[in-house]
């Protein structure tokens, strides 16, 4: 099973590129994590067709390595279609569009008892504004079969912001924006109980010092993880990933079994029993994507694309 923390930034990739053998397999951008097929929203409903062949396609011809795949299934039917797909075993698992609680077991029944998969749900619904409804679906979410399969919860800031009628300025943060409480909202309602988040989509390719600025800004809030919709966006989304090294030497002390309940370290309190959540996610990230030294970067431990 992957861990969110593996995942890093996920390249999103319709169903229906030509190069789709090569992106998948991790040959044409080295070092991807993870990455999304998907056959919703990127492809036109005159296309599904064609896009179903050519994932059909990829899994049909194993390939050794490479990044952890997901596809986004544009309904049950279409999932149980890819599910039937020889080599659809190669999947890590599927991203659910539009998740609500009262669609959820439709996208749930496709899956047989010993299938390996893991799911990940979006949440871009008007549902996601509803404080109410967003515990319901918790509550779903924390029992079987769902809780086994579960990987995260994405948000989908694109399609929320539409529904508000609204797109994301060009300066700021998502969290700058009305969906900034929601966000919170949904770290609040969801986070206690073990489920990870992931940050929305950032839209402007040209900005890569704004989606810097935007996932440390995810971290900070809760989220881990992010959309990427640009190769080129996966180094600056993951770079934010790595930790410093006072975060390392404070998480280690922390995690220390010899540590005493209470202690001063480099100049702030430190607590095992309410910091230990916090210490174990950043020697995982320090392990997956390295520690940022004052004089540069330190290598991760386990090779850029692992998980």
């Amino acid at each position: 099973m992957t861990g969110p923390l593996a995942l890093g930034a996920s390249l999103y990739v319709p169903a229906t590129r030509p190069d789709l053998a090569a992106v998948a397999g991790g040959r044409k951008y080295p070092g991807l994590r993870s990455v999304v097929i998907c056959t919703e929203d990127a492809v036109h409903p005159r296309d599904l067709p064609a896009a179903l062949d050519n994932l059909a396609a990829l899994l049909a011809r194993p390939e050794p390595g490479g990044p952890k795949l997901f596809v986004r299934p544009r309904d049950p039917a279409v999932l149980r279609r890819v599910l039937l797909m020889v080599g659809a075993r190669r999947l890590a698992g599927f991203v659910f569009p539009k998740v609500t609680r009262r669609n959820l077991a439709d996208y749930a029944a496709a899956f047989g008892p010993d299938d390996p998969f893991q799911f990940m749900a979006t949440l871009e619904t008007a549902e996601a504004f509803d404080a109410a409804e967003m515990r319901a679906l918790r509550d779903v979410l924390l029992t079987d079969p769902y809780r086994r399969r579960l990987l995260s919860l994405r948000i989908g800031g694109n399609d929320l912001l539409q529904l508000l009628g609204l797109r994301r300025p060009r300066r700021g943060t998502i969290h700058a924006t009305p969906l900034g409480p929601v966000i919170a909202q949904l770290v609040a309602t969801f986070r206690p109980h073990g489920i990870n988040l992931t940050g929305p989509v950032y839209e402007y390719l040209d900005d890569p010092r704004g989606l810097a600025r935007e996932a440390r800004r995810d971290l900070a809030g809760g989220l881990f993880g992010k959309t990427a919709v640009h190769p080129a966006q996966v180094a600056v989304i993951e770079a934010e990933y790595k930790v410093t090294a006072r975060e390392l030497r404070e998480a280690e002390r922390v995690l220390d079994p010899e540590a005493a309940a209470v202690f001063r370290h480099d100049g702030a309190m430190c607590e095992p029993a309410t910091h230990r959540r916090w210490a174990e996610a950043i020697a995982e990230r320090a392990r997956l994507y390295g520690v940022r030294a004052r004089t540069g970067w330190v290598d991760p431990v386990t090779p850029t694309g692992g998980s």
